[in-house]
C-alpha cells in the first residue's frame, strides 16, 4: 500500500542523508521525496512517499522516530489529506496549429504556459499524480522535450496539523 509520511526535522546538514540512509539500509524504496523549510527556520518539512505493508510502514515510522533529527512524524494516509504534485513540461510548439492545440490542452487541464519561445512552450501543471500523467499521455509522441516533477506534497485536512 502507498503511504505518505510527513516529518518535521531539524534544519541541519546531514538530516536528509540520515533519513534516506535509513530507507536504503533496510531495502525500502522512496518513491518521492520533497523537503523545504517551514515557517520556523530551524525546522524543515519532509514528505516521503513509499510503498509497503502496514507492518513495514510501522517499522519505518518507529525507526524514523528514533532518529535525533526527526522532531515529529505523521503518516498522512491514516486520515483525510490533500496531495498535490507540480510538473514543468517543455513541449515542441512549432507551427500555429500545434501552438493552438497546446494552449487548448493546457486550458482543459488548468495548466499555465510559463515560457514561450519560437519553437517551445514550457507548461506548469499542479494536481494529483494521475492528472499529471493524463496530461502527458494527451501529448503527441516526440513533442515532449523535458519533464520535471516535484514529487508529492501533502497536508492534512481540517484542524489537525503537523506542528510542534
Amino acid at each position: 500500500m502507498r503511504h505518505i509520511i510527513s516529518l518535521l526535522v531539524e534544519n541541519e546538514s546531514g538530516a536528509l542523508s540520515r533519513i534516506a540512509g535509513l530507507f536504503s539500509a533496510r531495502g525500502y524504496n522512496i518513491e518521492s521525496l520533497t523537503v523545504a523549510t517551514t515557517e520556523d527556520p530551524t525546522l524543515s518539512r519532509m514528505t516521503i512517499v513509499t510503498i509497503g505493508s502496514d507492518r513495514i510502514i510501522e517499522q519505518i515510522t518507529k525507526q524514523l522516530n528514533k532518529l535525533i533529527d526527526v522532531v515529529k512524524l505523521q503518516d498522512m494516509t491514516e486520515g483525510n489529506f490533500i496531495e498535490r504534485e507540480m510538473m514543468f513540461v517543455k513541449i515542441r510548439a512549432e507551427g500555429e496549429s500545434k501552438r493552438s492545440e497546446i494552449q487548448r490542452l493546457s486550458d482543459i487541464f488548468r495548466a499555465r504556459i510559463i515560457d514561450v519561445t519560437d519553437s517551445t512552450f514550457c507548461v506548469e501543471l499542479t494536481g494529483s499524480g494521475g492528472k499529471l500523467d493524463a496530461y502527458i499521455k494527451t501529448l503527441h509522441d516526440g513533442d515532449v522535450i523535458e519533464i520535471v516533477r516535484s514529487g508529492s506534497m501533502g497536508i492534512t485536512r481540517g484542524v489537525k496539523a503537523l506542528t510542534l
